[in-house]
C-alpha cells in the first residue's frame, strides 16, 4: 500500500485526485490533505479518504476546520506550520496541485526527501526548472507529470526517457481554448465570464484564462523542456480542438506515438498514482467510431502572442521564465477583476520581461525574490495605466 499526501486537494486537480484515491482505498493510504481555504470540501475529503492529517493554508480558517473535524481521528493544522507538518508526514507519493508559484517551496522540500513528486503545478518548473531538475537528480526524486500533455509524453516514452538518439522531437497539443477560431476584433471584447468557459475541460479560473490566451501552452513548452531535456525548437505545438490526442513523441524513423483518451484528468492522475502499474481511473473508454473526425491547426501567433513570448523567455533562461510566470499571474488576476482588458494580459507580461530581462537565480531565495519583484512591477504597471 502506497502512502499519499495531496497539496491543493480542493482545487480542480485535487478533487479528481481524491476521486481516484477513493476508488482505490485498498492501494493508497492518505497521510495528509492540504487546501487553501475550502474547509467544507477539505472536511468531506478527509472523511471520504480517512486522512491522517488535514491542513488549511489560511490561518484564519483554522478554527472553522478544527470545528468541522470534531470527532474525527485526524490531526488538524494551518498556515506555514501546518504545511511543514504535512510535509513531514513522509508520504511515498506527494501530489503537488497548489496553483501558481506557491507550490515551489513545498515541492522542493518533497524533492529533498527523494520520494515521488506527482507534479500538477507547472509553475514549479516554469519558475525554477533547472534548479528543480538538478535537485531531483541529486536527491533521487522521481517527478511524474500530471498535466495531461506531459503525462501523455511520459507514457509515449514508455515511462522513461529513451535514448535521446531515438527521439526526434515532442508534440504538444492545445485545445486552443474558447477563442482559437475567433478574430482579433472579437478578442478585444472578451470578458472574464467568456474566458472562463473552456469548451473541453473543467478547470480553475487562472488556468482557464491561461488556456484562452494560450499562455498555458507556453508554460507547458517550458515545462516540457525541463522534464524531457528537449530544446524549445524541438517542441511543436498544434491546436487540436477536440482534446482527444493529449500529446506525443516523434521518433527518428518517422513514427509519431501519441496518447489518446477522453478529456478527463483522472486518466493522467491514475497513471501517476499507479506508476509503474496502471490502475482504473473511472473514465469511459474512448470510442473511435463515434468521434467522426479529429482536426489540427497551427496556432496563430498574432492572435496568441503568449506562446512565442514564453519561447522567448525560455531561450533567455530561468530568470526570464520566472518573470514571465509572475507577471502573468498578476495580469490574469487583474483581468478577472476587470482592471485590464483580455489583450492587455500579454502586453503586461511583455513589458515586465523587457524591464527585468533574465535575472540571475542561484537558489530558492533568489527565485522567490525575482518572483516578488516581477509581481510588484506588474502591479505598479497596471496601477499607472488603469484599464487598457
Amino acid at each position: 500500500m502506497k502512502t499519499v499526501t495531496v497539496f491543493g486537494s480542493t482545487g480542480s486537480i485535487g478533487r479528481n485526485v481524491a476521486k481516484v484515491l477513493a476508488e482505490h482505498k485498498d492501494k493508497f493510504k492518505v497521510r495528509a490533505l492540504v487546501a487553501n481555504q475550502d474547509v467544507q470540501t477539505l472536511t468531506e475529503q478527509a472523511k471520504m479518504l480517512n486522512a491522517g492529517m488535514v491542513v488549511v493554508a489560511d490561518d484564519l480558517k483554522y478554527l472553522s476546520l478544527k470545528g468541522a473535524m470534531f470527532g474525527m481521528d485526524a490531526l488538524v493544522g494551518a498556515g506555514k506550520k501546518g504545511i511543514s507538518d504535512a510535509l513531514n508526514m513522509d508520504a511515498d507519493i506527494t501530489v503537488m496541485a497548489m496553483p501558481g508559484a506557491v507550490g515551489l517551496q513545498p515541492a522542493m522540500e518533497v524533492i529533498k526527501k527523494g520520494k515521488v513528486l506527482a507534479l500538477a503545478t507547472k509553475e514549479v518548473l516554469v519558475c525554477a526548472g533547472s534548479l528543480v531538475m538538478r535537485s531531483a537528480k541529486l536527491h533521487g526524486c522521481t517527478i511524474l507529470p500530471i498535466d495531461s500533455e506531459h503525462n501523455a509524453i511520459f507514457q509515449t516514452l514508455n515511462g522513461e526517457m529513451k535514448d535521446k538518439g531515438q527521439v526526434d522531437s515532442l508534440l504538444l497539443t492545445a485545445s486552443g481554448g474558447p477563442f482559437w477560431d475567433k478574430d482579433l476584433n472579437f478578442m478585444k471584447t472578451v470578458t472574464p465570464q467568456m474566458a472562463l468557459q473552456h469548451p473541453n475541460w473543467k478547470m480553475g479560473a487562472k488556468i482557464s484564462v491561461d488556456s484562452a490566451t494560450m499562455m498555458n501552452k507556453g508554460l507547458e513548452v517550458i515545462e516540457a523542456h525541463h522534464l524531457f531535456d528537449m530544446p524549445s525548437e524541438k517542441i511543436r505545438v498544434v491546436i487540436h480542438p477536440e482534446s482527444i490526442i493529449h500529446s506525443g513523441v516523434y521518433y527518428i524513423d518517422g513514427s509519431l506515438l501519441v496518447q489518446m483518451g477522453n478529456p478527463d484528468m483522472r486518466v493522467p492522475i491514475s497513471y501517476a498514482l499507479g506508476y509503474p502499474d496502471r490502475i482504473t481511473s473511472g473514465v469511459e473508454r474512448l470510442d473511435l467510431a463515434t468521434l467522426g473526425k479529429l482536426t489540427f491547426f497551427e496556432p496563430d501567433n498574432k492572435k496568441f502572442p503568449a506562446l512565442e513570448l514564453a519561447r522567448y523567455a525560455l531561450q533567455q533562461g530561468d530568470g526570464a521564465t520566472n518573470v514571465l510566470n509572475a507577471a502573468n499571474e498578476v495580469a490574469v488576476h487583474a483581468f478577472l477583476e476587470g482592471k485590464i482588458h483580455f489583450l492587455g494580459i500579454t502586453k503586461i507580461v511583455e513589458n515586465i520581461l523587457a524591464q527585468m530581462g533574465n535575472p540571475q537565480m542561484l537558489g530558492i531565495y533568489e527565485v522567490l525574490a525575482v518572483d516578488k519583484e516581477a509581481r510588484q512591477r506588474a502591479s505598479e504597471f497596471i496601477g499607472k495605466l488603469g484599464v487598457f
